[in-house]
């Protein structure tokens, strides 16, 4: 039996608080905060206080998450409603078919697991959920880099891997208002099976306890117009696109900018427009650009006879190391600065 903390005292005497604590004293065993004042709330706390919202509104709401209840925040949930929700062990395949059993029956789970783990699940997810195209949420925590855990930890190929299964709904969206909002709309009757990835950590909006309003499936939105480029993008790698814009706009260059929210299905009326506007196009997304919105949306366009130039950005073909988020997505050109150049290497080509 695996006995976590052994041969620290202070991690064996609360394991779960020393999974991944950080730095600390060895001596004294004294954790070093760092001082962060007047931060945004995690991504994890946003999905941990709004699926408590949701439970206590719709008591066909269950929680599921395979060994991950405080890394992902359900542990609000548990506290409250204890016979609501379920830590499954470190088992995704059978978090998966455990929650498709409940949908089948009538609840509507909520199966949060860490989007690197998820590929333990792949199967299930296919043959218990799609096939059944149960009305039930996945949500994939830790997408995109994760930073120091490295390349087991990273949620990289979730978007190429689920994208290609019938009857799934996949949603990433770009700040905390936006998950509320997708998580509220997943629960909704008749969704089907509905997948929404977002990342580990900290992002945009401190005010993001907005009131909870659907979200038009497989509809996107934009978030600047322009000419010459559109750079169209899923996730929060949105936000370093909009201040790469920003920049952008006072060195005379004017892109137009979208957020898609959902890869599947994607917005083909926008994309229409898009291709009628514009002759180049930017993807962006923080996972591997083979398989993903980049190639989803080239797809598109190529199937439409829709005559325009797709540059993807996302993660490489290879297998992304440890560092910092911010080191990593500059290292794989999804900085700011480097997303700032692309689009003007974009604009020298018109």
């Amino acid at each position: 039996i695996t006995k976590k903390g052994k041969g620290f005292k202070p991690a064996e005497e609360a394991a779960t608080e020393w999974h991944a604590p950080g730095k600390f004293d060895v001596e004294t065993g004294e954790k070093i905060k760092v001082i962060q004042i007047d931060q945004p709330p995690l991504f994890q706390d946003v999905f941990g206080h709004t699926l408590l919202e949701l439970a206590r509104e719709n008591e066909k709401i269950v929680g599921v998450t395979p060994a991950m209840p405080t890394g992902c925040s359900m542990t609000y949930m548990m506290h409250e409603m204890p016979n609501r929700a379920f830590d499954v062990g470190i088992a995704e395949g059978h978090a998966v078919t455990f929650s498709a059993g409940m949908a089948k029956a009538g609840l509507m789970p909520f199966c949060n697991i860490y989007s690197s783990f998820m590929q333990r699940g792949y199967d299930n997810v296919i043959h218990d959920v799609a096939i059944q195209n149960l009305n039930m949420v996945i949500c994939l925590d830790r997408a995109g880099l994760v930073g120091a855990d490295g390349a087991t930890h990273h949620g990289a190929f979730d978007l190429a891997a689920f994208r290609v299964v019938p009857n799934l709904t996949i949603a990433s969206p770009i700040n905390e208002s936006q998950l509320r909002k997708l998580m509220y709309t997943a629960q909704l009757p008749d969704k089907g099976p509905f997948m929404i990835r977002y990342p580990r950590g900290k992002g945009e909006q401190k005010d993001w306890h907005c009131p909870f309003e659907e979200i038009p499936v497989g509809k996107g939105e934009i978030l600047n117009d322009g000419d010459g480029i559109a750079v169209l993008t899923v996730g929060p790698i949105g936000n370093t696109v909009a201040k790469a814009i920003k920049e952008l706009q006072e060195e005379g260059f004017h892109p137009a900018h979208y957020n898609m929210i959902f890869v599947k299905p994607l917005d083909e009326d926008l994309l229409r427009e898009v291709g009628k506007k514009f002759r180049r196009i930017l993807t962006g997304e923080d996972g591997v650009k083979n398989g993903g919105l980049g190639s989803a949306v080239t797809e598109f366009f190529n199937d439409s006879d829709i005559p325009v130039m797709v540059k993807r950005l996302g993660l490489p073909d290879k297998f992304v190391e440890h560092g910092t988020p911010e080191e990593l997505y500059k290292l794989c050109g999804l900085d700011k600065d480097s997303i700032k150049q692309e689009i003007k290497n974009q604009y020298n080509k018109l």
